[in-house]
């Protein structure tokens, strides 16, 4: 049984939003297939899911994940007790950065310029044409992460958003948005987390499935 249709056993509340999981899944499929990155943001409960999603890509999730040809570089560069090591605990990565993960940066730009633009200008300084950009947002307003999804377009990276029933402004910004159907922060965010960890899992089966 695939993963989205595992996820749809388990929540059928979101029968309604498989198409949009999908294409979000197509769009960060497109991201690595080209060697591309990954980048998350969101506010509160939502900050910590795009932490979240970030551990998922980042280290291996339910699968063993290769090193490609790192181990036959790593005993030419490393001492031999020192290779082995590394090679036994080093796990292929989907690159990702939650951009909550820098509060120096952050602090000082909300301080120094403007907070709503917290979001926007580590896009513009991590961000690449071809990168995707998941946006979270309940209401799918949220001012920050608005102005995000703006800069990452403005760039050419791809943008997925997971917000609540209603979309908000995300809905008709980002190139897809999910959309799942609730209004109250807390159970939108508790479906926010499914969909996620059943894009990570997909995504882990295209890049490592054969490990």
């Amino acid at each position: 049984m695939d993963r989205l249709t595992m996820l749809l056993n388990r929540y059928p509340q979101l029968v309604g939003s498989k198409e949009d999981i999908k294409e979000a899944y197509l769009l960060l499929e497109d991201t690595y297939a080209h060697d591309r990155q990954v980048l998350a943001c969101g506010n509160g409960g939502s900050a910590s899911d795009a932490a979240h999603i970030v551990g998922e890509l980042m280290k291996s999730f339910v699968r063993k994940r290769s090193i490609g040809n790192m181990p036959e570089k790593l005993r030419e560069t490393a001492e031999a007790g020192e290779a082995e090591y590394l090679i036994a605990n080093l796990q292929g990565a989907l690159p990702a950065i939650s951009l909550m993960g820098e509060p120096a940066l952050i602090s000082a730009y909300a301080n120094d310029v403007q907070p709503d633009l917290i979001y926007a200008q580590q896009v513009l300084g991590y961000g690449h044409a071809g990168d995707s950009l998941i946006a979270m947002s309940t209401s799918g307003n949220s001012a920050n992460v608005i102005h995000a999804v703006q800069v990452a377009k403005t760039m050419g990276m791809h943008t997925v958003g997971l917000t609540g029933r209603s979309g908000g402004r995300l809905k008709e910004l980002c190139d897809v948005c999910v959309c799942v159907p609730e209004t109250e922060t807390f159970q939108i965010q508790e479906l926010h987390l499914p969909v996620y960890h059943t894009l990570c899992l997909m995504l882990e089966d295209r890049f490592f499935g054969t490990n």
